[in-house]
């Protein structure tokens, strides 16, 4: 029996010697590699420089109150077509009563004032209608008239002298522009009265004016309504950021104020990105740029680059560039404010030239090369001139033809 056991043993053993062998053996054996080719296609070689940014709007207004208050109520919101003059809001006043109690006195004190400067003005003018004011020069003048008309008589008969006849008609030349200064001086004055009054009149309609905006937000002489926020610009309403019941405060020259909401012109919007410092030096106004929303993935949008930053940001350790680029319009799809893209810049672009995959080409120095096929796994170098490249796909000029096969150096 332990003799039947052996021999199993060793029968085992062989077996497994045998096949163990075999197996090193098919190791040791390598397939032959198979090289496979590509033929060169026909496309349009396009190089490009990536930004990354968003959609804004050209121009977009923050519309603010011109009183503090409370938002009474709104008339609009976010996605809204407003035009210029459109009402946004109304504000509830919530006046002070100790400006109101000093806006009264101001009203007050402004109408004794102008009651004072109209009976004045009266005075004045009663005066200068009654000659009042010029009596006394007007009576020398009469009286140096009559002497003079008297002298004239006495000297056209010979009883004085012209020299005499002479001195008294002068007397009366100056007493007439004594006169005539007098009436100046008296016009003069009223007129001077007459404005004051003009003051006077104006300081209280001001005061008036100045209560009625406390106390009702309007003023009736201008008919315009303060406490109503209306849009400065034609456009969309992006943003309401407040509420009604909401508390707001007037923009002035020590405060910026609330806002009652965003309005911005959807119709002109821009792509604001930034580029690397390795990549701006090759950019310039006007380059044509594809623009990619990350919300709308299926459609390109158009745009022109305008602007190029002329200093630089460091961010996460490289200095990026700010570029605008402004957007055709596309009325298919609508570009929301806010949306993140990327916008290729062409830089150089050729169309339908003989192209093969970068992949393929063997680079020793300043020369290329490409292994074409000559026979059953059987390739040659062959110099060739290359052109444009995206970084996948480059140019050929010349060294090829349509039909040649050349060696895939590595699969992608």
């Amino acid at each position: 029996m332990r003799k039947g056991c052996l021999i199993s043993a060793i029968i085992v053993f062989a077996i497994l010697s045998i096949a163990l062998g075999f197996y090193f053996y098919k190791q040791s054996v390598k397939d032959p590699v198979i090289y496979s080719s590509e033929t060169p296609t026909i496309k349009t070689i396009v190089k490009k420089s990536v930004a990354t940014g968003s959609i804004k709007p050209r121009k977009e207004v923050q519309i603010k109150p011109q009183i503090s208050g409370v938002v009474d109520e709104l008339f609009v919101e976010a996605g809204d077509l407003v035009e210029k003059g459109q009402k946004l809001a109304k504000i509830k006043l919530v006046p002070s009563p100790v400006n109101i109690n000093n806006a009264e006195s101001n009203v007050e004190l402004a109408r004794i004032r102008f009651k004072d400067a109209e009976r004045e003005f009266q005075r004045q003018q009663s005066i200068f209608e009654n000659n009042l004011d010029i009596q006394v020069a007007l009576s020398n003048y009469e009286n140096a008239e009559k002497e003079e008309e008297r002298n004239r008589q006495l000297f056209d008969e010979g009883v004085i002298s012209e020299q005499d006849y002479n001195r008294i008609s002068l007397d009366k030349n100056v007493r007439e522009t004594e006169l005539n200064n007098a009436r100046i001086i008296a016009s003069n004055s009223l007129k001077q009265f007459e404005a004051d009054l003009e003051i006077r009149k104006q300081e209280l309609d001001a005061a008036i004016t100045n209560l009625q905006l406390l106390r009702e937000g309007a003023s009736r002489k201008y008919g315009q309504i303060s406490n109503a926020v209306v849009s400065t610009v034609d456009g969309m309403v992006l943003d309401v950021p407040i509420e009604e019941g909401s508390s707001v405060i007037e923009r002035n020259n020590f405060n910026e104020g609330t806002s009652i909401a965003s309005v911005a012109d959807m119709n002109s919007l821009i792509f604001e990105g930034k580029v690397d410092e390795s990549e701006v030096g090759k950019l310039k106004e006007g380059m044509p740029l594809e623009l990619t929303v990350g919300a709308l993935e299926k459609d390109t949008f158009q745009a022109v680059l305008e602007h190029i930053s002329p200093q630089g940001i460091l961010e996460e350790g490289t200095v990026k560039f700010e570029i605008k680029a402004a957007i055709t319009p596309n009325h298919k799809s609508f570009l929301r404010a806010g949306y993140s893209a990327s916008g290729d810049i062409i830089l150089d672009k050729h169309e339908n030239v003989l192209s093969i995959q970068e992949r393929d080409v063997i680079f020793q120095g300043d020369t290329t090369y490409v292994e074409l096929e000559v026979g059953d796994q059987q390739f040659e170098k062959r110099k060739v001139d290359l052109g444009l490249s995206d970084g996948i796909h480059i140019e050929v000029l010349d060294g090829l033809s349509r039909d040649a096969k050349i060696k895939v150096q590595r699969k992608s």
